[in-house]
Order: C-alpha cells, then structure tokens, then sequence
C-alpha cells in the first residue's frame, strides 16, 4: 500500500536498539548497553501529505525498542510509529500517543483519527461490511502542528515479551507506566527532542496511562520530563465510582446522563436538545437522583414514586422495569431493554449503534454491535498499513485487542488506593506542580464504555485545578472519529489545544 501521498524513498536500518532496565535503572547505563541476541527492525518510509491545509513531507519510521531487566537481558520490544516533519526540527512539538484496553494497540488512534492514513467505513452507526476497506489519505492527521510517535506497549500490536521475561513486571497500571515513561525518554534522546514542547494523549485506559505516564514523567526526582499537555480521549480515571458493583450507588448516577442522550436519539425521550436534556440529566443526577440512592431502602412512598417517574422520562425504561430493576439501571440491562419493543439492542462503545440478538428475551446483549461493527477494517488497515505501506517485516500478528486485561496489576498504592483505583490525582498533582501544563478532555455523547459525565466527575474532585482544565464534546461515541464530523472537530481542538500553549 504505497499509493497516497508521495512515496520518496522507502529505507531500512537494523540499527543499534534502544535499551533501557526496566525498573528505575540509570538512563546512561541502560543506553550503554546492547544485547547481542537481539537486533531491532527499523524502517523509514520518506512520504508527504496534506494535513491541516499544510503540505508536508515527512518520515514515517516504525521500529522496535528492546528493553533489558537488571542483568541485561532483553525483555521486551516495544513498538513505535513515529511521523515526524522534514526538515526536523528540535522546536517542534512531540506528542506521544496510545490506546487502551488495557491490552489495546494504536491502531484505533493511528487508522481512525491522527495518522497520515485512515480506514474510511461507515460512521453513522452501521456495519463496516467485508473487505476490501478504503484506506485513504487522513488531511486530518495532525503533522502540521505536531510531530506524532504511537507507542505499543508489550502485549498489544506487534509489541511482545521476549524469552522469560515475566507478564507481572509489564503488565500492570504502574509497571506498565514505568515501561512507557522509559520509551519515551528514550525517543526524545535519540531523535533530540529534550527541549522540544511535550504532549501525552490516549483513549479509554490510556487515558489512565496518560495520567500515571504523567506521573512517571513529572515525578522522577530531580530528572522530570515537563509536560506542554495531556490529551484525554474518552476518558476513565476513577474505576471505583464506575464499577457496575451491587452498592455502589456512584455508578447509576454517572450513568444516568448517557442513558437519557441515547433514549433521546432513538426516539425514547423527550427534549428540546441533547446539550439541554444532558445537562437536565446532569443535574437531577447528582441531585435527587443522588439523594434518593443514597437513601436506600429509606426511600418510600411518593417520594419513591417521584423519583421513578422521573427516571422513566430520562432513561426511556418503563416504570414497571425500573421498580424491578429498584430504581438502578446496569448499562447492559439499558441495551437490552431500551429497544426491546423493536428487537434490537445498543451498542456499548456508541449507543448509536443498534444489533439484533438470537432472541430477545435476555436481560443483556449477545455482543456490542458497536465493536463488530467497526473491528474488522480497522484490523486489516493496520496490517495493510504496517507490512506493506511501511515496510514491517514480522510473522507476529498484531494484536488490536490483546489478552493480557486478565494478568493486569492494577494496583497502584496502600490498601485504601487500592480498594479505591482512581489515577486522577495524578493529574491533579501534575497541574499544581506545572503552571504550563493544560488537559484537553474529549467526549463522546453515546460513549457507555468511558461516559462523559464519569469524567467530568473525577475531574472535579478536590485538589486539581479548573481552569487549566478544557472539555469538548462529540456526537458519536467512544471513537468518536469513526463519524467525519467528529474526526474533523477532534482534530481541530487538538489543534487549537496545542497552539493555545
């Protein structure tokens, strides 16, 4: 796939990897050291394009970063794709981007939103089809304002663990965070870029990357890497408050707003406009609905009948389901139940979407029809992309959704943190302690995976400033740039976010 943008020339390096320790060993030493056994693939395709009205040539380098434990052992190989503008320029914003999961690979971001190609599919909450899938030039990457590297941890995309290295040293929030924060310093020092203006962004978990990487980075003693901007796309922070767990009352509430924005769009409720009905559902929640909840068993009478009746109009539910359900909805029971009289259930990461079940007697969907229906192009664009428009040799298949979530460590602190996972402090740190530092948050309306109003909550605790901090808001759901209204409006705050510095 070398159609598109001009192909220049096409270059391969097996050049002397990067390598670092994995846990807190000194950046001189690691860098120092080369594995015999291990030789990295790095390959350079010379392109240019058009992004943001900008002709630009630029490079297009994927290559692996071997990473050694203590006694020198290579461990892991890390992915990269940088697109960096030539000539280079060591002024020059750097923004380091993934994806989530955890075990997710950046195919998402680089095929869906930032890089220079994109898979073109269908984003108005229907299927993807069978291939063939355009994959076709993206003016909405980000290369007129940015310089991009996409970062694969171990275990997703062509990223792996090598030997016997260990899953429990990689696979987790803080191991996992260290691992990054290392490949990142070790792009800057090879390619120059210390003093270059910095952003961090990710979707869905790797939002919760973005934070603990920021923590990592900003945190490091005497040797911090300061931070221009986090970019937080879809985004979780607090597990604890959204954790569909009986008695957690948090998660209704943060809930609510998302399902009264998907009964509006298909037709379940009433009101004037989304921006107005989520705001409406914004404040009941946190308000009686919060009240009642907290009330428990306590709420009785007419009251109680209040409440249901108002839940009723937001959620689209009847109140007969709602009183069986004691007035807390699980989102899998929403998808269910929503659509029911038609036979069709929503999605879970866009409640645009709409699937058919084996029957419809189930109190939860058969599958996300907003997973199946966009996975499979966004697998072959990667692949397509990777090997033949870049050059990447490998028999190892890339992992667009990795099996690693099970093996995840996800504890992050003492007994208490643990039992309440939330890396939004981090954030909050990072602001009080770097007055240059602002935070983009990107939401999708029908996102029920990482709802808006869940982040809106964690970032509004004590302890991290407001006015550093910017919401923008989309009409699609957790990729909100599979829709081209959206992937354009994302595209442009990003780029306003980062000439705002």
């Amino acid at each position: 796939m070398k159609s598109g943008p001009s192909l220049i020339a096409l270059t391969l390096a097996f050049a002397a990897p990067a390598a670092v320790h994995a846990q807190d060993a000194p950046f001189e030493k690691a860098k120092a050291e080369k594995p015999a056994d291990v030789i990295p693939q790095v390959r350079t395709t010379k392109l240019s394009g058009t992004f943001g009205g900008q002709r630009i040539a630029y490079a297009a380098t994927i290559g692996e970063t071997i990473v050694k434990n203590r006694d020198g052992v290579p461990e892991v190989a890390v992915v990269t794709t940088a697109y960096v503008k030539e000539p280079r320029d060591p002024n020059r914003p750097v923004t380091f981007l993934f994806n989530g999961g955890p075990g997710s690979g950046t195919v998402w971001l680089m095929m869906g939103a930032f890089g220079p190609k994109r898979v073109a599919i269908p984003g108005t909450g229907v299927d993807d089809g069978a291939p063939p899938y355009p994959i076709v030039d993206n003016p909405d990457a980000l290369l007129d304002v940015t310089d991009v590297v996409f970062i694969d941890p171990p275990g997703t995309g062509f990223s792996y663990l090598i030997g016997k290295a260990d899953p429990k040293d990689y696979y987790g929030v803080t191991q996992d965070a260290k691992l990054v924060a290392q490949v990142i310093r070790l792009w800057l020092n090879d390619n120059g870029r210390w003093n270059s203006p910095k952003y961090l962004g990710g979707e869905s978990y790797g939002t919760t990357r973005s934070a603990a990487v920021a923590n990592e980075l900003m945190n490091d003693t005497y040797n911090d890497v300061a931070l221009n901007g986090i970019i937080l796309i879809s985004t979780v922070l607090d597990f604890a408050a959204g954790a569909d767990t009986p008695g957690n009352e948090l998660s209704p509430i943060t809930n609510l707003p998302s399902m009264a924005v998907t009964a509006l769009y298909h037709g379940k409720a009433q009101g004037s406009s989304r921006e107005a009905f989520a705001e409406e559902a914004r404040q009941w929640a946190i308000g009686p609905y919060a009240t009642a909840l907290l009330k428990g068993q306590k709420l009785q009478g007419e009251e109680r009948a209040a409440i249901r009746r108002d839940l009723a109009r937001f959620t689209g539910l009847s109140e007969t389901y709602l009183e069986q359900a004691d007035l807390r909805v699980t989102p899998s029971r929403f998808y269910k139940e929503l659509l029911r009289d038609r036979g069709l259930t929503v999605g879970r990461l866009d409640s645009r979407y709409t699937g058919k079940d084996y029957d419809n007697a189930g109190e939860g969907p058969d599958n996300d029809p907003s997973f199946y229906g966009i996975d499979a192009s966004y697998t072959a664009a990667i692949n397509s992309w990777s090997r033949d428009g870049l050059g990447f040799k490998t028999d190892r298949e890339y992992q667009s959704i990795g099996g690693i979530g099970g093996q995840w460590d996800w504890r992050i602190g003492g007994r208490d943190a643990n039992a309440y996972l939330n890396v939004a402090p981090y954030i909050g740190q990072a602001l009080r302690e770097n007055s240059g530092l602002k935070v983009l948050v990107a939401q999708g309306w029908y996102d029920f995976a990482t709802p808006f109003f869940a982040a809106e909550y964690a970032l509004s605790r004590t302890g991290i400033p407001q006015d550093r901090i910017h919401y923008t808001y989309y009409g699609a759901g957790h990729m909100m740039y599979i829709r081209d209204e959206d992937r354009h409006k994302l595209s442009e705050d990003v780029r306003a976010f980062i000439r705002g510095r």
